[in-house]
C-alpha cells in the first residue's frame, strides 16, 4: 500500500469461515470451533487520477528570452531543449580517457581558459558534423553500418572517426614533382565523404 502510485485503488472485504473439528454436517445451532478469516483485496484504476498524473508528467518549465512565436515557435524552443543532450554527450566525450584531457597541465589561469575555450570549438565542430551527417543520410535515405554492423541513420561522430582510421597518405617523389596516393580507402568512407561534401562549405564558414 506505501508503494502504490494514486492512480491505483486497493481496497479489502474481510470473508469469515467456520471451521467444525466433527466431520459432516454440523447442526444447525452447533457453535464452530475455530473461524477462519480471508482478506479478499480489490484492485481498480482511478481514471481521473491517471489523466492528472499523465498533464503533471507531461509539463514542466522552459525559460526563454525570444518572446516572438513568429521568430521561435513554442515546439521549436522544444526541440531546442530537447537536443541539449547531444551537447551533454560532447562533455561526457572530454572527459573520456581516451581524449586525452587529463593528460595536458596548464599553470597559468590564461592558459587554462585558452584550453577551455578550445575544447568547446573542437565540441562545437564535432557537434556541427554530426548533425550534418545525420541529416544527409536522413535526406538521402541511406544508413551506415554501427558497431555492431546494424545499418543506422544516426550514427556518433566517434564512431565515424574511428572508421576512418588507418587511412594513410602516401607521398611519392618522382624527380621533381610529387603524387600522393590515398591507402586504405573503402567504401563506407568514400560513402560518407560523399554525404558530406555538399557541407564542406559549412564547415568552412564555421572554421573563418
Amino acid at each position: 500500500m506505501k508503494g502504490k502510485p494514486s492512480w491505483l485503488v486497493a481496497t479489502f472485504t474481510l470473508r469469515s469461515e467456520a471451521r467444525y473439528q466433527n466431520r459432516g454436517k454440523p447442526k444447525q445451532d452447533a457453535a464452530p470451533d475455530k473461524i477462519i478469516w480471508h482478506l479478499v483485496p480489490t484492485v481498480s484504476i482511478d481514471q481521473q487520477q491517471v489523466e492528472a498524473q499523465i498533464k503533471k508528467d507531461a509539463c514542466f518549465i522552459i525559460a526563454t528570452n525570444m518572446l516572438d512565436e513568429q521568430e521561435l515557435s513554442h515546439e521549436q524552443v522544444m526541440t531546442l531543449y530537447k537536443e541539449q543532450g547531444g551537447v551533454e554527450r560532447g562533455f561526457r566525450f572530454l572527459k573520456d580517457p581516451f581524449f586525452l584531457a587529463s593528460s595536458i597541465f596548464v599553470k597559468k589561469p590564461q592558459r587554462v581558459v585558452a584550453l577551455s575555450f578550445i575544447m568547446v570549438l573542437c565540441l562545437l565542430v564535432y557537434r556541427l558534423a554530426e548533425h550534418l551527417l545525420r541529416s544527409q543520410l536522413a535526406q538521402t535515405e541511406q544508413t551506415v553500418p554501427n558497431q555492431i554492423n546494424k545499418p543506422t541513420k544516426r550514427p556518433t561522430m566517434r564512431w565515424i572517426f574511428q572508421c576512418f582510421e588507418g587511412i594513410d597518405l602516401l607521398h611519392i617523389r618522382i624527380g621533381s614533382s610529387f603524387q600522393t596516393q590515398i591507402l586504405g580507402l573503402q567504401p563506407l568512407h568514400q560513402q560518407i565523404l560523399r554525404l558530406l561534401g555538399p557541407a564542406y562549405s559549412h564547415f568552412y564558414v564555421f572554421s573563418a
